[in-house]
């Protein structure tokens, strides 16, 4: 029976570091002595507990932190948890040399698989005491960016917006609007770009001087490794970004140019590429009082695993959705594995982008929720980004039968075909940020103005219709300081674009057999972390994204569905 209060009353409760180090070397030296498999494994078991206990309370620490970033107490204790987790690293080393050098790691494999030992190999390559400072660094510096994003705001008709209350208005079906929120969202990036570009340089030099530690080849190497990437190399997300050049920019840009003839300019600016009608784009039909009660009435009716995951998720308080001055950036979705328990957090705005997290990110609970109840093991409750991001994606198509609960009957149509353009249309740009991000960290003398350069060339050959109508900043190379996760997640973009290709896929398989494409998809939830990326592929039957084909494979009918969708609204 899990035990578990509603978010707002979870106590915190500081980590006592020297105590976990007691406590997990005790149970590792237990390990080490074993004299038996049922030995060894309750150790295991034991010592992962402990830790799982004490990041849950880091997680806590790091929601509320993200909830208000000028709470001082939390900035306070993100600080100490981040100084937590850089002292644990020559324990985990320990734990997992411990393990893979244990006369039982058979009997761990036939029980818990292969994967298990997989990952401490992996984990095993990335600690070291010597980097310990290093991630110290790394935590500090990722939480004055957040603080520094979050503090931005200006006065916008009559209220004060972040970046995401301006979007709102960038949505407008008046141009001059659209325009006016633009260069307001524009001034403030360019407002931050010293101190961001100061962030960055500071961050680039730590994950350099991480990796040589490390003894890795770059620090390429090691954000692959960081992330359980050991079925493919950059040479494959060379070749995947190739595919999409060849196959997915030529198809948005026809699409962007239709865009333009339907709003009836003569020139598609940046601040008219989130328009989509000029009538308006199709909005949510309320704000959250209305929306969750709504993706309530969706998860009961789609299938009794996600109507019980919902119920879980309301019933505790797992989510925090409203925009708010001083609240981070972004959304995303955490786990507390005490409590077997995903949370999500966002910045409503009243745009689609609202009904997008309760899709998006609940998929990505539902995931975690669903893995939590079918793995024995704490490390197989998530896989890589590039399956926990296909999970996300494919529920967004899963809850297209539903979409008029969220925008109204009348206005389902048109909230369709956005999503379904958008997430067509991002892949580009995703490409580019990761293209950008191989070149900085191949070439890390790059000045910021070198950046700017890099990535307005990127620009030019993944985005080659955007116009950023005479802005210097932007026409500079500067809109790339906009993508939170260059900063704090670098090279995770582009799992994004991997599972968006397996997503549509399975988007296809549901057009023709729904009951089908609903098995796969909850093989790959109860699966979570248990097989390699491309294990779990097959294992779900899908394609190898990678492989030459694949994407236009994947695509081709969502590009046709868009082009009988755009004639369709046009009469």
């Amino acid at each position: 029976m899990i035990s578990i209060k509603e978010f707002s009353q979870i106590e915190y409760l500081r980590p006592d570091v020297d105590a976990l180090q007691n406590q997990v070397g005790a149970q590792i030296s237990r390990l080490e002595s074993a004299s038996c498999y049922a030995e060894a494994r309750a150790a295991y078991l034991a010592a992962e507990n402990a830790m799982a206990e004490a990041f849950t309370m880091g997680t806590v620490a790091q929601i509320r932190n993200s909830l208000d970033t000028g709470d001082a107490f939390y900035d306070g204790e993100m600080k100490y948890i981040n100084l937590v987790k850089a002292r644990l690293i020559p324990l985990e080393k320990r734990g997992a040399d411990a393990l893979l050098s244990s006369r039982f790691r058979p009997d761990f494999e036939a029980e818990f698989g292969k994967q298990l030992l997989s990952g401490f190999e992996l984990k095993r390559k990335l600690q070291s005491e010597a980097v310990v400072p290093d991630r110290i660094t790394e935590g500090e510096l990722s939480m004055k960016y957040k603080k520094t994003a979050a503090g931005c705001k200006t006065e916008f008709m009559g209220e004060t917006c972040n970046f995401y209350g301006l979007m709102k208005h960038m949505e407008s079906t008046d141009r001059e609007i659209r325009k006016s929120a633009f260069l307001e969202w524009a001034k403030l990036y360019e407002g931050i770009s010293d101190k961001l570009d100061d962030l960055y340089d500071k961050l680039i030099s730590v994950r350099i001087d991480m990796a040589e530690k490390l003894g890795l080849s770059d620090y390429i190497e090691m954000a692959y490794l960081s992330m359980g990437r050991t079925d493919y190399t950059r040479d494959d997300t060379a070749a995947f970004r190739s595919q999409v050049r060849a196959v997915i920019v030529p198809a948005v840009a026809k699409l962007r140019k239709l865009q333009a003839k339907r709003l009836g300019v003569d020139s598609l600016k940046y601040y008219d590429e989130t328009l989509l009608f000029p009538e308006g784009n199709a909005d949510p039909i309320g704000g959250k009082d209305v929306l969750v009660p709504a993706a309530s009435g969706m998860y009961h009716e789609m299938s009794a695993e996600t109507g019980d995951f919902f119920d879980f998720m309301c019933k505790y308080e797992l989510f925090d959705l409203d925009t708010r001055p001083g609240k981070q950036l972004g959304g995303y979705c955490t786990a507390l594995y005490k409590y077997k328990a995903p949370y999500i957090f966002s910045n409503f705005n009243g745009t689609a982008a609202d009904v997008g997290v309760l899709t998006h990110e609940a998929g990505h609970a539902f995931a975690g929720y669903t893995a939590f109840r079918n793995q024995p093991t704490v490390r197989y409750l998530a896989s890589t980004n590039e399956i926990n991001e296909i999970e996300s994606m494919a529920m967004e198509h899963f809850a297209y039968p539903w979409i008029g609960d969220f925008f109204g009957t009348e206005k389902a149509e048109k909230a369709r075909y956005s999503h379904l353009f958008n997430a067509l249309a991002v892949i580009p740009y995703v490409a580019a940020v990761d293209e950008f991000q191989h070149l900085v960290f191949e070439h890390p003398e790059m000045s910021a103005a070198g950046r700017r350069d890099t990535w307005k060339r990127l620009e030019n050959e993944y985005m080659p219709w955007r116009d950023y109508d005479g802005v210097a900043f932007l026409e500079g190379g500067g809109f790339w300081m906009q993508k939170l996760h260059i900063f704090l997640h670098p090279f995770y973009y582009i799992d994004y674009a991997l599972a968006q290709t397996c997503a549509f896929e399975l988007y296809g398989m549901m057009k023709k057999n729904r009951q089908a494409a609903w098995a796969s998809y909850m093989k790959l939830c109860r699966s979570g972390g248990s097989l390699s990326y491309f294990e779990l592929l097959d294992f779900a039957g899908l394609r190898n994204p990678f492989l030459e084909g694949s994407v236009e494979n994947a695509v081709s009918h969502v590009i046709e569905e868009l082009s009988v969708s755009q004639r369709d609204l046009e009469v």
